[in-house]
């Protein structure tokens, strides 16, 4: 019997903790510690491998969405392992050493079914890219080589940058993402300086039914103001000015107006 990538995939899938080789080799007859390491070696396990095993078990839908989401795997006590880097772990809220994974997620909003179907690893040592590039990459390869439906984008602050705006907002997507309560906009159409979103003030009106803003340095022409959404610690952008709020709450762990959801049609 000789080991496969299916052999080391559910042995991951199995170990919610220890994920390493000689943990592998205790917990199995059929292989050695050296069968392991030889097979880590030569094997090159790549994203398209998800999309090959899953692709025909998605469950489509024009309305599904795309998550991006990153995660840092813990590996501070690891010296010499390869891809590890000093990053910021929203998990442990600091720094520490490990391996930076994103992930794209495919969500049936019908049956609130959800598969995996790509990830990046995070290594601009080795290949230069940012996350912003890798978020990008799998967009486009989500719309143009998997050709799978979806309306929407959901990602964190940290992807709220003009080049995926921009980028979803030409593939004719729409998209949520938290802002930074210190994020600049204008909600006065030009009259005022920017200011950050904190110092935002809402009338009741403009609670229930948006305002109108523009972020600062977002080119006009590529990506028009937006309309703001915001009702208790919870807002949404939209660029469809005739769109209504949503029904579902974003619960914001500040204060009020500290996070913005996106999204643009």
């Amino acid at each position: 019997m000789s080991l496969n990538y299916l052999y080391y995939c559910q042995y991951l899938l199995s170990s919610q903790i220890n994920y390493t080789l000689t943990n592998f080799a205790e917990h199995t007859h059929e292989f050695s510690h050296d069968t392991i390491n030889r097979y880590l070696n030569s094997e090159n396990l790549t994203p398209s491998l998800i999309w090959e095993k899953v692709h025909s078990e998605v469950q489509s839908h024009p309305d599904a969405c795309l998550v991006f989401d990153d995660t840092v795997l813990d590996k501070r006590f690891s010296s010499k392992i390869e891809l590890v880097r000093r990053q910021y772990s929203g998990n442990e809220h600091r720094v520490i050493r490990g391996i930076g994974l994103i992930s794209c997620i495919y969500v049936n909003p019908q049956t609130g079914h959800y598969w995996v179907i790509d990830y990046r690893i995070y290594a601009p040592d080795e290949d230069g890219k940012t996350k912003i590039d890798h978020v990008a990459d799998m967009l486009n390869n989500a719309v143009f080589q998997k050709k799978i439906p979806f309306a929407h984008v959901l990602m964190d602050s940290w992807y709220a940058a003009q080049k995926l705006m921009i980028l979803i907002e030409n593939l004719g997507k729409i998209y949520y993402v938290p802002l930074k309560k210190n994020r600049l906009v204008d909600d006065t159409g030009g009259q005022k300086k920017y200011q950050p979103i904190e110092r935002l003030t809402w009338s009741e009106i403009e609670q229930e039914q948006g305002k109108i803003i523009k972020i600062n340095k977002f080119p006009r022409a590529e990506v028009p103001p937006i309309q703001m959404y915001c009702a208790q610690a919870k807002a949404l952008y939209r660029n469809g000015l005739s769109a209504q709020a949503p029904q579902k709450s974003y619960p914001c762990s500040t204060c009020k107006n500290s996070a913005i959801a996106l999204f643009l049609q």
